[in-house]
């Protein structure tokens, strides 16, 4: 479309035609059989893309921190304790939910820029008595992408509920559910699986189902997954109104992935993220994410002296992407660059010559060529 800008903030994230194509059908009915099929092959497809056998997932209208309330408040009960790990901005919206519903919880924060790690985990359990495990796989704020499957391996043994939030994450970078001895994977559309938001994504084992069962009441109504598992079982029943557009626009994105193939998915979001990053070390740019912890999905990063915020992100919208400034502490200082979900080869180029042609027009001294020939060797190698 005319005017039509390269979406790469840290989601929502570029949409592919075949999902336009498909949220722009005519509304049909939330209980009709045409959205029951379609909302059926969105949760098997789900739970093909989180690696769960058994897994109930839960498509609502909604976004990730509905997603995020659901997880905790069908999980957490009166003598429970919760154990967030945070290594940025959404962690801190995780103890944000426990204390708005006077949920019993600690924090272990890490340095933004890096991620708590597994014996640190290891050592905060055996100082206080932790019945629910919650962390962060990628931070959009930090963009530390933590060690999940290390967590996992550390509760294992340990009658913990272990939760996880995927949204920055789910479709692009490996989440193994059932093999990592995750609990509820909670997750969103408009990120790794490119498709527009508006829907609140969960899956709960079924050790977590049975959890969400021994307690006698929940303090929500609307996000009480009990009074969903029946639409789930059958799309055709009714509890509230359905995203109806959104959930067929989010079944075509998990046809895309699995056609795609997740391996292959995961291996292209790596790709992406080494091309880019090289193209922006050539033109003089440094991640604010230490190298351990950076995840394949966005790029925060510093600005050079004497580079504004402002000025350099609307100058780069003039030149064709919209990328985020920084959150909290690091606004001003970082911007952040999404690469993830449907992205193409011809967009990440496009990325980094509209970056040179940025930076022409602030008058920074670079070296022309160099940012998209660093990308390009790395895409052809």
């Amino acid at each position: 479309m005319s005017g039509e800008k390269l979406l790469l903030v840290p989601g929502p994230s570029p949409v592919h035609p075949r999902i336009i194509r498909s949220l722009a059908q005519p509304t049909v009915s939330h209980t009709s059989p045409v959205l029951a099929e379609e909302f059926k092959a969105a949760l098997d497809n789900l739970k093909k893309t989180v690696f769960t056998d058994k897994g109930q997932p839960f498509i609502l209208a909604g976004a990730g921190t509905l997603s995020m309330e659901m997880a905790l408040v069908n999980t957490v009960g009166p003598q429970d304790r919760v154990l967030i790990l945070s290594q940025g901005y959404f962690g801190e919206r995780a103890a944000q939910i426990c204390r708005s519903f006077g949920f019993s919880h600690d924090l272990l924060e890490s340095e933004w820029g890096k991620a708590v790690l597994p014996q640190e985990l290891e050592n905060r359990l055996k100082q206080g008595s932790f019945t629910i495990v919650a962390a962060t796989h990628v931070d959009t704020g930090s963009g530390a992408c933590a060690p999940i499957k290390d967590y996992g391996r550390a509760l294992r043994d340990r009658d913990i509920f272990f939760l996880l939030d995927g949204v920055c994450a789910t479709g692009g970078i490996e989440e193994r559910m059932d093999d990592w001895g995750v609990d509820v994977l909670l997750t969103a559309p408009q990120k790794c699986f490119g498709a527009p938001p508006g829907l609140a994504i969960c899956v709960f084992s079924e050790k977590a189902m049975a959890k969400r069962q021994s307690l006698a009441s929940l303090p929500a109504y609307y996000a009480d997954i009990l009074r969903w598992l029946p639409i789930m079982k059958d799309p055709t029943r009714y509890f509230s109104t359905h995203g109806v557009n959104e959930i067929r626009a989010f079944a075509e994105s998990t046809k895309i992935v699995l056609e795609e193939g997740l391996e292959a998915r995961f291996g292209r979001h790596a790709r992406y993220a080494r091309a880019i990053r090289q193209g922006l070390a050539r033109l003089g740019f440094s991640l604010f994410t230490q190298e351990p912890f950076l995840a394949d999905t966005l790029s925060v990063i510093w600005y050079p002296a004497g580079l504004e915020d402002q000025s350099f992100r609307n100058a780069y919208f003039d030149n064709g992407v919209v990328v985020a400034g920084g959150l909290a502490h690091t606004a001003g200082r970082v911007f952040r660059m999404g690469h993830m979900g449907n992205l193409s080869e011809p967009q990440v180029l496009f990325a980094l010559a509209a970056l040179e042609r940025t930076l022409k027009a602030l008058g920074r001294p670079f070296d022309p060529g160099s940012g998209v020939q660093a990308a390009r060797a790395v895409l052809e190698g």
